[in-house]
């Protein structure tokens, strides 16, 4: 009997993890079965977690007990383990995979509206829900410190589940950033201004400081927390341990420990605090690591993204299914609020609108309605509720009528304005592929289509495949591409395609020369906000437009005027060796970039790819890139004559990080021969990162030759 029971116990215990390994499977199979269709993979999960709670409600699982009680406490699961375990995960990855050059060109707008325009929605929800206490019988109870409570919980945009919307939609980067930006900031937003009027009934939320500090101070705190954790683990992990392990473990423990200090102990914005994090770990530590690093960190935050979107809807729909108990009386509020809130964000965004067009990338009238129709609603609504509906101090009534509007509203913005995104998207133009893109495409189709074709016919004439089932084989050669008439396409925007095809090129090259240490890091991330820069503009800028490179190579100016004074001349060249270092790095390595483009563009001239009529445009090109290799060539030969000695360690440290390369390459060659074991490769790859390091190390920094040049001074003393 004892055994029995032991093993029931022990059942038990296992059925909420083989409820989660279900949910994933279930997952796989909806990822599956929705790969051609256009309803969201998140839609498709909060339904089944809907079905289950449903089923589980009407008692269609009594004969699995078990089941019945793992869902029961799925049900009525702990806010915290939403907010602490799935947000986290989610934020970080969206912080992470943010281009930092687009966000700060959106973080002006995203901030109009996750401050402002979260506190005006908030404030017209609340005066709504007032409007419906003193009309619809059964409301008398709405304060306003309720109502202004539940307005700051549903008027902010949801992280999961508008990152999760916009990881399915093709959607253009600088829209998909602001949107993503903006449902990441308004949370700090939402929360705080959810806790100063949740706080009046727990002892835990009370402070004496005024709203406008408070905010201040958890917004900062957040950022100035998330920025300098990002530091140190990025100085940890490059400086103290290199070993790819390490890294990695190092970043995911210290993405949930920044969350869980600032949300929890020290009371600041979680999500602003990774934020910060996740961006600063982007911007300074990415090009800081190790390619396989870097590889290993995508994969994993892809796989943890997967499964906390997975699990997070699937309970989202379990808990509303279960908890919320619906009735027809309050079904036209929810209605009518649900109305509003679209209402409201319109209106907020009219508001906002004049000032919105003109900061950043600008904002189209078109792009509005998306803003206003994506302003989807998830699972942290839904956690802020169900800390409302754990609250024994507020009335029962208002805590029902809380979870029930929320979980109401998550469902239908999930329903309604997620399943009709896509279609709204494509109305308005704003997935439009242009013209000369699809005639590329097309043409890139047809080189496919006859290289199949004439690869085809030879298999016919082999021997050894006499027997196979050629009319079978034929039905797997690449198809043929659409014929749909298009219109023609003008030449500046065949120009613009083919700006964009060479900037694809630079920035894939970009990353090789510097994994094969042929720049610094510095260089490369240089050189990469140059590419940027002309992505902005979609092909239309010239691509010897590259100011910033420039204007940073021309600041030596001071250097040479510096240069004529006496005490300075031999100083100069010291302090700043490893300036002059950075720009010779940025120089060659723009050079060889350049070099690279002009054979892209000898092989589109050769390819077929570009019509014989387009064939001027092609030259156009290479006079651009011809020209940014003349600029740059005087900007090294002016270097070397005047810095010899700075010049000189630039090509010593430039030769270090190529003959390092090289052994990498060396080994890892050995190792796909099967000469050396993956373990043993390690242990060679580990000895490459120590000499490697030191490269990195202190010595070599501007502190470091600041304190040498001190001493070497003082000892001529």
């Amino acid at each position: 009997m004892i055994v029995i029971l032991g093993f029931m116990e022990e059942f038990a215990l296992l059925v909420p993890l083989l409820l989660a390994i279900g949910g994933l499977v279930v997952g796989a199979l909806l990822k599956s079965l929705l790969r051609r269709s256009r309803v969201p993979y998140t839609v498709a999960l909060f339904a089944v977690g809907l079905l289950v709670g449903l089923a589980d409600r009407y008692g269609l699982f009594r004969a699995v007990p078990e089941v019945g009680e793992a869902l029961t406490g799925v049900a009525n699961i702990n806010p915290d383990f939403i907010l602490y375990i799935f947000l986290p995960v989610l934020i970080f990855d969206a912080a992470y995979e943010l281009n930092l050059h687009i966000f700060k060109k959106t973080l002006a707008n995203a901030t109009l509206l996750a401050v402002p325009g979260l506190v005006i929605c908030m404030l017209l929800t609340a005066v709504l829900l007032m409007v419906i206490s003193f009309v619809v019988p059964g409301y008398g109870q709405w304060t306003w410190p309720f109502a202004l409570m539940f307005g700051a919980l549903i008027s902010a945009t949801d992280p999961v589940a508008v990152v999760a919307l916009l990881h399915e939609l093709k959607t253009s980067k600088r829209f998909s950033t602001l949107v993503d930006a903006e449902s990441l900031l308004n949370d700090g937003t939402g929360i705080v201004c959810f806790m100063l009027f949740f706080g009046v009934y727990t002892a835990a939320g009370q402070s004496e400081v005024s709203p406008v500090m408070q905010f201040v101070q958890v917004v900062a705190g957040g950022v100035l927390l998330g920025y300098m954790a990002a530091r140190v683990v990025i100085w940890f992990i490059t400086r103290i341990n290199s070993e790819a392990l390490i890294q990695n473990s190092v970043i995911i423990f210290s993405a949930y420990l920044v969350f869980i200090l600032s949300q929890y102990y020290l009371g600041l914005s979680g999500v602003i605090a990774l934020v910060a994090f996740g961006l600063t770990i982007a911007y300074v530590g990415k090009p800081r690591l190790k390619p396989q690093v870097n590889e290993f960190m995508e994969s994993f935050w892809d796989l943890l993204t997967y499964m906390a979107n997975t699990l997070v809807f699937i309970i989202v729909g379990v808990v509303i299914a279960v908890k919320v108990d619906f009735t027809w009386s309050h079904f036209g509020v929810l209605l009518l609020i649900y109305v509003g809130l679209n209402v409201f964000r319109f209106l907020m965004i009219m508001m906002l609108y004049p000032l919105m067009k003109r900061l950043g990338y600008g904002l189209s009238k078109r792009e509005s309605v998306i803003l206003t129709w994506g302003g989807l609603r998830g699972a942290l609504g839904l956690t802020l509720a169900l800390m409302v509906s754990y609250t024994p101090a507020i009335p029962e009534d208002i805590r029902s009528q809380v979870l029930f509007f929320t979980a109401g509203i998550v469902t239908l913005t999930l329903c309604i304005n997620a399943t009709t995104t896509r279609w709204l998207l494509g109305k308005l133009g704003l997935i439009h592929v242009p013209s000369a893109r699809i005639l590329m495409e097309r043409r890139v189709q047809e080189r496919i289509r006859e290289s199949g074709e004439k690869y085809f016919e030879r298999l016919k004439t082999r021997e050894p495949l006499a027997g196979a089932n050629w009319k079978k084989v034929a039905g797997y050669v690449a198809p043929l591409p659409d014929k749909a008439p298009l219109s023609a396409a003008r030449s500046q925007d065949v120009l613009a395609e083919l700006r964009l095809r060479v900037l694809d090129r630079e920035k894939a090259f970009s990353r090789e020369i510097y994994d094969e240490g042929i720049i610094s890091q510095t260089a490369f991330r240089r050189l990469m906000n140059s590419l940027d820069e002309l992505y902005d503009h979609d092909g239309t800028y010239p691509l010897d437009l590259r100011r910033s490179i420039f204007d940073f190579c021309s600041r030596t100016q001071a250097l040479y005027r510096m240069q004529k004074l006496p005490y300075f001349s031999r100083w100069t060249g010291f302090y700043f060796r490893e300036r002059i270092m950075i720009i010779y790095d940025l120089g060659r390595g723009f050079i060889i970039l350049q070099r690279e483009d002009l054979k892209l563009l000898d092989d589109l001239a050769s390819s077929g790819l570009v019509q014989p009529s387009q064939t001027g445009l092609l030259q156009a090109l290479r006079r651009e890139v011809e020209h940014n290799i003349e600029g740059m060539n005087h900007v090294i030969g002016r270097l070397a004559a005047d810095f010899p000695k700075a010049y000189n360690h630039a090509l010593t440290q430039k030769a270090i990080r190529m003959v390092l390369s090289n052994e990498r390459r060396t080994i890892r060659q050995m190792q796909a021969d099967g000469v050396l074991s993956d373990k043993d490769a390690a242990q060679y790859f580990a000895r490459v990162d120590e000499r490697s390091d030191e490269v990195n190390s202190f010595t070599h920094t501007i502190p470091a030759s600041i304190l040498r040049w001190f001493f070497q001074h003082r000892g001529r003393k």
